[in-house]
C-alpha cells in the first residue's frame, strides 16, 4: 500500500532499528533500509522518505546517519514528502533531547521538501531541543531509555496522524 515510501534509519545500539521496524509494520509496503546501505541515487524511486536517528552525546547524529546526510544533501529532493522520527534521552540529556532529529530538519528545510508529522511537546520532560520549531517537535520523539512503555502508543498515534499525508 505504501510502496512509494522509504524508511531510513541510523542505529548503533538497536533502538532506532527496533522503532523503524515497527514503523514499517504500520505502513505496509514501505521499504526499510539502514542509512549505511542506502545509495543516494535510489532515492528517486520514492515519493516520501521517513528518516530516523538517535541523538548521541550532546546533539550529534548517529555516525552512519551523519555520513548518509552528507550524501543526501547532494541529491535533488524537490517535492519529496519527509517525515522525521528521533530517539533521545530526556533525563540524561534534557538540553539536547532529540537534537539529531532537529539537525536533520535544519539540513533539509531549504531543500524544497514537504515536511509532515510535527508532534506536540506535551507529555515530554526536557529543557531544550533543536527539534522544537514553532512550539512543536518537527517529528515524533521517542525515549526508549526512560519511557519505552509510551513508544508503541506514540508511534501508532503518529502514523495515524500522518498516513493521509503520505503517498501510497
Amino acid at each position: 500500500m505504501y510502496q512509494s515510501i522509504l524508511i531510513i534509519y541510523g542505529s548503533s545500539l538497536g533502538n532506532t532499528q527496533f522503532v523503524a521496524e515497527k514503523l514499517q509494520l504500520l505502513l505496509p509496503g514501505a521499504a526499510l533500509r539502514e542509512a549505511s546501505e542506502v545509495q543516494p541515487s535510489e532515492l528517486q524511486n520514492y515519493k516520501a522518505l521517513i528518516l530516523g536517528t538517535s541523538t548521541w552525546g550532546v546533539g550529534l547524529l548517529q555516525d552512519e546517519f551523519e555520513t548518509f546526510m552528507d550524501l543526501l544533501l547532494l541529491e535533488d529532493l524537490k517535492g519529496k514528502t519527509v517525515a522525521l522520527f528521533g530517539l533521545g534521552d530526556q533525563q540524561n540529556y534534557p538540553d539536547s533531547f532529540c537534537d539529531g532529529m532537529g539537525k536533520i530538519y535544519e539540513l533539509l528545510e531549504n531543500k524544497d521538501v514537504h515536511f509532515v508529522g510535527a508532534w506536540p511537546v506535551d507529555d515530554y520532560d526536557f529543557t531544550t531541543s533543536k527539534a522544537v520549531v514553532d512550539g512543536q517537535l518537527v517529528g515524533l520523539a521517542l525515549d526508549e531509555d526512560n519511557e519505552p512503555d509510551l513508544s508503541d502508543f506514540r508511534l501508532k498515534s503518529w502514523v495515524q496522524a500522518i498516513k493521509d499525508q503520505l503517498p501510497t
